[in-house]
């Protein structure tokens, strides 16, 4: 149970802690946060809100893609034949497809109406249009702005500095600037008499900043995992113009897909159309040739003798035609391919049996595009094209390893019928001669017709499929505002942050300022500087500098209750310490100058002698003497006693120089504040202080102020600067240590402590000097004096 209390005292002790800034500093804290919060307001007010644009779109799969590219993923060469949904949002929210967007709305070129505080961007309501007449690839790349103040129906101000004058333009009319001429026209809506007067500033920027801009702040994702459907979210002050960018980077995105499958049909075509144009001459020679033989022969009909060795040659001739074409696509195929250098689009659907080299040149077809498109916006260095070109090789290479398989096949196929029809050929060598030529003719004239009539229908296909073609993704929803309010700034989250803010900045300012704080500022820090190896008697308050430093007998002031508390605590600690009644000897002293050991002496001294008990005032600092001066800066002269200067004839120094001088000849009597003192001043400096406090004569001294006074008050010299006082403590009752509120180290307290842990010293105690008032101690929440009554601040009356 005793440990469970103690650790909740410890708790409670932590808390204060932490919240002693905030208490004792509370004004500064509710003027933060009253700072904190007129900002926020200040910043909702005059910040441009900007609204949420949601879109949703389906990204559709490919299937020819899908059926083309089957056999690779089987082979685990390709990731699948469904189309990436990651990818296509790399895609989507491509630099080129941005920088289209800002080209084809113009967003690059914005008109802002400038306002006392708050300036506004317009985009459908812009009171007139701006062109340019240097290139556009000049004005898509350069940033300049100019200002605008309407004047008139017909004429405007112009400047292209803010500042600057501005001179008289008439619109339509060219006007020169750092872009190059452009020319101002008004829009037919245009009401010079609300607008007159407005002052517009014009400012162009590159098309690729603008659309950086938008990349970095439209945000595309998955709605799952699984699911091909991706929302497209933008941020953007002006509503129209947020609604017009992602549509329009959507029907960019959808016709750049068309565009694709419109290049490969149309290189498709292209390659069926050379061939076409070969074959249509190879034709035409052999119907030649067969009307120059029959003619030439005068042959009109072959005799029914060769129809069984014909007919038998029919199927392996049908055959031969077939393997013939095949080979002579798979040819041409691969000689295209060979001579190809870069990575151009290759023609599909030619009408090659091979599924593997069909999906092949399809996947093939797809990356070289992606590689085209990202070359616009990038080079070939970009990791992404290396990538893109290393698997553009790998496809080639595995095309041309399936072309030569294919023609190997198909040459051999070729040989093999062209054997079996060389034996049945053989049959018919006893037939006429012409008609053996006629057939050769014949043969040729159909295997060129068939091939012909084949790239035709090949032809119409491809034309077929890209009329046919369809974009990339399906709209779900078109780009629409998700809510009347404005998604920024928010309005509970600012307040809150700044309420927050306004606590945090003066309580880490104030807590920063207490951590990195290392002096003692009241009696409760003093003890837990010295660890409660020495009680902490009293603690007195901080005076104002024209305050009176000496009390008097009847002195109700808070400094006069608790120098009556300290008189209190001494007497309490002498009587249990010396067991007498009379006869205390009381050494004050202190780490350093400075610190109130002299004014403290003094004053324990007047109170002591308020109680009519016999009080010596002894200045035991002889090397650097404090007492005097404090009496004489006070302006005080004591019954005539002192000299003609103002000073005792005698003091302790010359008593411990001058065995024949008596203890009464240095006594000074003195009379303050109703007040009867005897005061021995320090007398003059000598040589060696440290050899005269260590003589006989300080003990012989001692006993006798101890014998004839109730109370010896020294006021000796620092204790960490000098040795002096360890010399006199032997004879003291009780050792009062000074230390000052907000100049004494609590390091400094370590050698004293020691003293106390080595023995060289006892009976220390300590008092703190100098307190403020809202630092005192224990007493602080109740006050000191009852002859005053304090008003509450806010009691008015």
């Amino acid at each position: 149970m005793k440990t469970e209390n103690s650790e909740a005292l410890h708790s409670n002790e932590t808390t204060s802690d932490l919240l002693k800034p905030i208490l004792k500093n509370w004004k500064w804290f509710v003027a933060s946060i009253f700072v904190a919060i007129l900002l926020a307001f200040l910043y909702i007010r005059y910040a441009v809100p900007e609204y949420g644009i949601h879109a949703k779109i389906k990204i559709l799969e490919d299937q020819n893609s899908t059926s083309e590219l089957g056999a690779f993923s089987d082979l685990g060469v390709l990731g699948g034949g469904r189309n990436n949904v990651q990818d296509e949002i790399e895609s989507l929210n491509s630099r080129m497809n941005l920088m289209k967007v800002v080209e084809e709305l113009g967003l690059n070129t914005k008109v802002i109406a400038l306002g006392s505080i708050k300036n506004t961007v317009l985009y459908d309501d812009q009171p007139f249009n701006v062109s340019f007449l240097a290139p556009d690839s000049i004005v898509q790349k350069t940033e300049h702005e100019f200002f605008i103040t309407l004047d008139s129906q017909t004429s405007f101000d112009f400047a292209n500095e803010e500042d600057a004058p501005f001179s008289k333009e008439s619109f339509g009319t060219p006007i020169a600037s750092s872009l190059g001429d452009l020319i101002i026209t008004p829009k037919s809506t245009l009401d010079i008499e609300k607008l007159k007067g407005k002052k517009y500033k014009v400012k162009v920027s590159p098309i690729a900043n603008v659309a950086e801009y938008y990349q970095r702040n439209i945000l595309i994702t998955v709605t799952d995992m699984l699911s091909n459907i991706i929302s497209i979210n933008l941020n953007d002050a002006v509503k129209k113009r947020g609604k017009d960018v992602i549509n329009t980077l959507i029907s960019i995105y959808n016709q750049n897909a068309v565009d694709d499958k419109k290049a490969i049909a149309d290189r498709t075509s292209d390659f069926i159309n050379d061939r076409i144009a070969d074959i249509y001459g190879d034709l035409s020679n052999v119907d030649q040739s067969a009307e120059d033989f029959k003619s030439g022969r005068g042959i009109t009909d072959i005799g029914a003798q060769t129809n069984v060795n014909l007919n038998i040659g029919a199927t392996n001739q049908q055959e031969l035609q077939n393997a013939s074409v095949q080979l002579d696509i798979a040819s041409s195929m691969k000689d295209l391919v060979d001579g190809q250098n870069g990575y151009e689009l290759l023609p599909t659907n030619v009408g090659l049996n091979d599924e593997t080299i069909a999906g092949t040149t399809a996947r093939y077809n797809e990356l070289a595009l992606e590689r085209k498109r990202l070359l616009e916006s990038s080079n070939e260095k970009n990791p992404i094209i290396v990538n893109l070109d290393r698997q553009l090789d790998g496809l080639k290479r595995s095309m041309k390893s399936s072309l030569n398989s294919v023609e190997n096949n198909l040459t051999l196929q070729v040989n093999s019928l062209s054997s079996q029809l060389s034996r049945i050929n053989s049959r018919i060598y006893s037939a006429p001669k012409n008609e053996r030529a006629l057939r050769d003719i014949t043969r040729q004239q159909q295997t060129t017709e068939s091939l012909y009539l084949y790239l035709l229908q090949k032809r119409e296909e491809s034309q077929i499929t890209f009329a046919s073609a369809s974009p990339k993704s399906k709209i779900i929803d078109s780009a629409y505002l998700m809510s009347k309010d404005p998604v920024s700034p928010k309005k509970p989250v600012i307040y809150l942050a700044s309420f927050i803010l306004g606590l945090l900045v003066p309580f880490g300012f104030f807590y920063l300022k207490d951590m990195m704080d290392n002096k003692v500022h009241n009696k409760i820090e003093l003890e837990k500087a010295i660890f409660n190896k020495a009680p902490v008697i009293a603690e007195l308050p901080k005076i104002g500098k024209k305050a009176s430093k000496l009390i008097n007998g009847m002195d109700r002031s808070v400094l006069g209750e608790s120098l009556r508390i300290l008189r209190t605590n001494l007497n309490y600690v002498l009587k249990n310490k010396n067991g007498q009644e009379r006869g205390h000897m009381i050494l004050v002293t202190s780490s350093v100058p400075g610190e109130g050991k002299t004014f403290i002496s003094s004053n324990l001294a007047m109170v002591f002698a308020s109680t009519k008990k016999r009080v010596l005032l002894v200045g035991a600092d002889i090397r650097n003497p404090k007492l005097q001066n404090f009496y004489s800066d006070l302006g005080l002269r004591m019954n005539g006693e002192l000299g003609a200067n103002g000073k005792s004839k005698k003091g302790l120094t010359e008593f411990l120089h001058d065995d024949n001088l008596q203890f009464k000849d240095t006594i000074t009597p003195a009379v303050i504040n109703d007040n009867k003192v005897d005061i021995v001043f320090s007398g003059k400096i000598p040589p060696n202080p440290a050899e005269l406090l260590m003589s006989g004569r300080l003990k012989e001294f001692m006993d006798q102020a101890i014998e004839k006074y109730d109370y010896v008050v020294v006021d000796s010299a620092p204790m960490l600067v000098v040795t002096d006082t360890l010399l006199i403590s032997d004879f003291a009752h009780q050792i009062l240590y000074v230390t000052k509120a907000g100049v004494t180290d609590r390091k400094v307290l370590e050698y004293p402590i020691k003293l106390v842990d080595e023995k060289k010293v006892k009976n220390l105690s300590f008092v703190v000097n100098g307190v403020k008032e809202t630092n005192l101690g224990y007493g602080r929440n109740y006050g000191y004096g009852y002859g005053r009554t304090v008003k509450k601040w806010w009691n008015f009356n």
